[in-house]
Parts: C-alpha cells; structure tokens; sequence
C-alpha cells in the first residue's frame, strides 16, 4: 500500500473512533473502560500517522 494511501486509511479509521467516542460519550452512563480503550486506539493511529509523515521506520 502506498504511503499516502495509508495515512488516508489512518485518519479514515482515526475519525470513525472519534465518532465512537463521541457516541459514547454522549450516552446517559458511558462506559469508561470502552472510552479509555477507544481513546488509547485513536492516539495510536494519531502517533502511526505521524511517524509515516516524518519518514520514520518502525
């Protein structure tokens, strides 16, 4: 897969948890481990995202 499709793929699934997060959020009692495990998802994706834009290796 080509970089940029890649990193169009990251920030695809980066915003579909973000939503997830909002929905979460906004329910009457949500659930905190489902938001801290959605949140730790979303910042991976932010740090791949980043680290494929510098040109860093693994």
């Amino acid at each position: 897969m080509r970089l940029d499709a890649r990193i169009a793929s990251l920030n695809t699934r980066h915003a579909a948890l973000e939503a997830q997060i909002f929905e979460e959020d906004q329910r009457p009692r949500p659930d905190a481990e489902t938001l801290a495990r959605l949140k730790r998802e979303k910042l991976k994706l932010k740090e791949e995202m980043a680290r494929l834009r510098s040109g860093k290796p693994h």
